[in-house]
């Protein structure tokens, strides 16, 4: 062939470059360290939950232990009866909604220590039973408390606790 000749009317097509690379959809490899991540972050986050729903709950059974350690020391019913007061308090805010548990005072929140009780099916409940010294011992110079029944009552509603802390907001509102 001669360079110089005049090239023949041919007719070829231009050269078409394929379409750019886009970033949609991804492939596969992509997708799979999309969901793993996911399924990290999920992972995570049940096991921190996890973690502190322990910590709160071997925090309350230890507090309650040093409660009855500290009665078998001064057998005191009138500390008695003050300390589990403010432990169950300090407890029902570590475990429920702040706005269902901070306002109840009197027999309601005695109801609402029995909410926990209503599972088990014991007769012996905070409302009608030797819980009832909770909302006026605190306050009285001279208490007759049966404490054997108030410790053992505290400590199965200690066993009813929710597995997770359920705080945020009501499930009432």
């Amino acid at each position: 062939m001669n360079p110089s000749a005049p090239a023949p009317n041919l007719e070829l097509r231009d050269i078409h470059l394929p379409d750019g690379i886009t970033w949609w959809p991804p492939a596969p490899g992509w997708w799979l360290l999309l969901f793993s991540m996911v399924l990290l972050i999920l992972l995570t986050v049940y096991i921190i939950r996890r973690i502190k729903a322990r910590r709160l709950h071997k925090a309350a059974l230890q507090e309650f232990k040093t409660i009855q350690q500290a009665y078998a020391q001064h057998a005191d019913d009138q500390q008695l009866v003050t300390a589990l007061s403010i432990w169950l308090r300090r407890v029902c805010l570590s475990f429920y909604p702040r706005v269902e548990v901070a306002s109840l005072t009197g027999p309601a929140w005695l109801v609402f220590l029995d909410t926990g009780l209503a599972k088990t099916n014991q007769p012996a409940r905070f409302s009608e039973g030797p819980g009832q010294v909770l909302i006026s011992a605190p306050y009285q110079a001279v208490v007759q408390v049966d404490t054997d029944a108030l410790l053992s009552l505290c400590q199965r509603w200690l066993k009813t606790l929710p597995r997770y802390p359920q705080t945020g907001v009501s499930q009432h509102d």
